[in-house]
């Protein structure tokens, strides 16, 4: 009998290895310039080259994956330029999300920001109190709250390219994320943001919003093991 029903469609195999290989990039575990050798990816992945080849085309149109003519597919680099470049886009972009959010406000936007914000602030950030463990689920609902903010802004387009921005942006937040853990008060920063939103303040809200995104790029600009060319101190 053929085994050719029991495998997986190229469409679900390719959805599949997608997720699987995003979340690797995202976390750092592909780090960045590797080179991603379609041997290797179709063992770890057990996945055979045409979906893996669709997968990594699309995470390239994402950026998430450089594609060199002869040479293959590698991990996109990090960059200083690159980093300052999207967090203040994520900056401009997110700040008018928010703005047109809270310009539409309705009772049901403002208690899903309340219960987002409640779930995001009850759940540890690490989940070792000794040293810093990353909390997954601290992960996700740091996202909700965030994605919550500029819900209400009316454009579905806006709210996905938020989300790329966010993503791309995660890669540098998790290669500096257990330095800056220990002195950054992210908590009172949220509390701050959802105070502002809540209480109609535009200007604030979204000022709070460009500082908060801005202090976690400095964070990572500063570390050295990062970019050899921070400045000390």
């Amino acid at each position: 009998m053929s085994t050719s029903a029991t495998r997986p469609a190229p469409s679900t195999q390719t959805i599949n290895v997608y997720d699987r290989l995003r979340e690797d990039l995202l976390s750092g575990r592909l780090e960045p310039g590797r080179k991603l050798q379609m041997r290797f990816l179709t063992e770890a992945y057990q996945v055979g080259q045409t979906p893996l080849r669709e997968a990594l085309n699309r995470l390239t149109a994402e950026g998430l994956v450089d594609s060199h003519e002869q040479r293959g597919f590698y991990v996109t680099q990090i960059s200083r330029s690159e980093l300052e470049e999207l967090t203040k886009t994520r900056c401009w972009v997110e700040s008018l999300a928010l703005r047109q959010a809270m310009a539409a406000s309705t009772p049901q936007w403002e208690e899903a920001l309340i219960v987002a914000h409640h779930r995001l602030s009850r759940t540890p950030r690490s989940l070792n109190a000794e040293q810093f463990e990353d909390n997954p689920e601290w992960e996700r609902l740091h996202r909700t709250f965030h994605r919550t903010l500029i819900a209400q802004c009316g454009s579905k387009s806006l709210v996905a390219f938020c989300d790329q921005l966010a993503d791309q942006l995660y890669r540098y937040r998790r290669l500096s994320i257990q330095k800056a853990f220990p002195g950054r008060h992210v908590a009172d920063e949220h509390q701050a943001i959802l105070n502002a939103a809540l209480s109609g303040d535009a200007d604030k809200a979204a000022a709070l919003l460009t500082a908060h995104f801005t202090a976690t790029a400095e964070v990572i600009l500063k570390d050295k093991a990062i970019f050899a060319d921070a400045p000390a101190g």
